[in-house]
């Protein structure tokens, strides 16, 4: 290695994600020329500049967190803007357009269409695990309606449930029925045992009566 350090500065926190940007200017007679040197310079230098994309399916965002910021301009394009280095006339390698300096060092594609995009990711799969969850939801055996979130969770808790083809209306409505006809049924026996008595005793009397 070196036996001193080519390179000795500490550079403030630009707030985006890769490493310190380098920015070349170009000159040359020709724009030709000029365009021939970013271009070998674009080719020599991609595995630096370029990120990777970040894993998933429907991300499209980009991790530039080991890349190289490299911007290039033209000393011919800076004096004929009104602007100067301060005007569009940046380009980030990887890029097409002619950018200011903060657009071309911005990483619109980076970290913050990750966040974005990832939380897109999870909402979509949240609403296929609903809809594949829904398409299992359980049907009333009798009116056809769908059960409810507690109706379907008490039938998966007790599975040894009785009527368990029933939603929570239809059984409660099964449950009044059942209550219905036991209590028709114990007045028809109280009635039945009325009459059985009042004949009785009817019976009786008229025995009492013919004895006299």
């Amino acid at each position: 290695m070196h036996d001193f350090r080519l390179w000795s500065r500490v550079y403030r926190e630009t707030g985006q994600e890769g490493y310190v940007p380098v920015a070349f200017v170009f000159t040359g007679k020709t724009k030709a020329q000029r365009a021939s040197r970013m271009r070998r310079l674009e080719q020599a230098a991609r595995s630096y500049f370029a990120g990777t994309k970040y894993p998933g399916g429907g991300i499209t965002a980009v991790d530039y967190h080991q890349a190289v910021p490299v911007v290039v301009t033209e000393l011919e394009r800076i004096t004929a803007d009104p602007d100067g280095a301060a005007g569009k006339v940046w380009r980030r390698l990887g890029r097409d357009e002619w950018q200011t300096l903060t657009e071309a060092l911005d990483n619109p594609d980076g970290d913050r269409l990750h966040v974005v995009q990832r939380e897109q990711a999870r909402r979509r799969q949240a609403e296929r695990e609903a809809a594949a969850r829904e398409a299992q939801r359980p049907v009333c055996g009798r009116c056809g309606s769908k059960f409810t979130d507690g109706r379907w969770d008490t039938v998966r808790r007790y599975p040894a449930q009785d009527h368990r083809e029933l939603c929570g209306p239809c059984l409660r409505e099964h449950h009044e029925q059942v209550r219905a006809e036991k209590a028709a049924r114990l007045q028809a026996q109280e009635a039945a045992a009325r009459e059985a008595a009042e004949a009785e005793a009817k019976k009786n009397r008229g025995l009492f009566g013919r004895r006299r």
